[in-house]
């Protein structure tokens, strides 16, 4: 789940606490180029107040002159195109061909009990499903496992809502501060593991947990689902190789190394001798990232996070 969509969620709850009518939109629907995936949320609300982006403004804008103008349609819950004409891409400022659905559901005040629920359970790092009945508009929580596609037929909307990802860095050298500050800016949620002082005195990226200690240790507290990542980044073996052995046997669903290939060999050797299994050392990635060439910190950064952006999409339609 995106920070953002957390946002959404909050104001949404807060606007009703307050009194504000209020419109929770969700695309449903895309076919073609689309400015914003699938499940992208947008709260809005009588006043003109908006969180959340569904195009970047030209499709905000059109929703709330629905809702100051009276325009809406009726009823709790409807579904609403755009991209339908060629004029519309161009008032709208879709992309070339591009069309989506947008549902929007009208919330009340009966709305903020299941809209704590939901903020408590992301809080906790817990999945759950958002089922919308289209007639009734209202609104089913199931607990769910794991992430699962938003799925649209004629009666309701189900989509799974999660915890943000995770990512556990061990070592706070450039790599790290470049690799760190393009997560953030993805939404990711980011923690440093670093058990030298003088390597946290020199931190110069953005400001985050910097934990002291030995990095198994780190890993043994934060990544407790499968929604984690953690990447090592040190070249130090004995520091490297005990968050790995961790980290391998953890929920994490990925884990990567920093090291040429010759150090990834020898990484592989000392991984069989400390007696972890061959299912667990192949899941490691090793060299980590996409093999694009990359030489400077942020030119090995943006091949992390391609091969990340690429695994994890994998993972969503699968």
């Amino acid at each position: 789940m995106r920070a953002l969509d957390w946002e959404v969620l909050e104001s949404a709850r807060d606007w009703l606490h307050a009194g504000a009518g209020s419109w929770l939109c969700t695309i449903v629907s895309a076919v073609g180029s689309s400015p914003r995936p699938l499940g992208t949320l947008l709260a809005c609300n009588e006043r003109g107040e908006q969180c959340g982006s569904l195009s970047g403004g030209c499709i905000e804008d059109d929703l709330l002159e629905r809702i100051s103008t009276g325009n809406m349609p009726d009823g709790p819950a409807h579904l609403i195109p755009y991209g339908v004409t060629a004029e519309q891409n161009e008032r709208l400022g879709l992309p070339c061909g591009g069309r989506l659905q947008v549902l929007v559901q009208r919330l009340e005040a009966s709305d903020i009990e299941w809209l704590d629920e939901l903020l408590l359970a992301l809080s906790q790092r817990r999945c759950l499903r958002r089922e919308v009945n289209l007639h009734s508009g209202r609104t089913l929580l199931r607990t769910v496992t794991g992430f699962a596609p938003l799925v649209l037929t004629v009666e309701r909307l189900i989509q799974t809502l999660g915890p943000r990802q995770r990512m556990l860095l061990v070592g706070a050298g450039q790599l790290s501060q470049s690799l760190a500050e393009l997560a953030l800016a993805m939404d990711y949620e980011v923690f440093i593991s670093e058990p030298r002082e003088s390597a946290r005195q020199q931190w110069k990226g953005p400001p985050l947990p910097l934990i002291a200690g030995m990095p198994d240790d780190a890993v043994r507290e934060y990544i407790t689902d499968p929604h984690s990542i953690v990447i090592t980044l040190t070249h130090d073996p004995r520091i490297d190789d005990m968050a790995l052995m961790e980290a391998l046997e953890s929920p994490a669903w990925y884990v990567g190394a920093l090291g040429s290939r010759r150090t990834t060999e020898k990484r592989i050797e000392r991984l069989h001798q400390l007696g972890l299994k061959e299912e667990q050392i192949k899941a490691l990635h090793a060299p980590v990232g996409l093999d694009i060439g990359s030489k400077t910190p942020l030119e090995i950064a943006v091949s992390i996070m391609a091969q990340l952006t690429a695994l994890q999409r994998r993972r969503e339609a699968a």
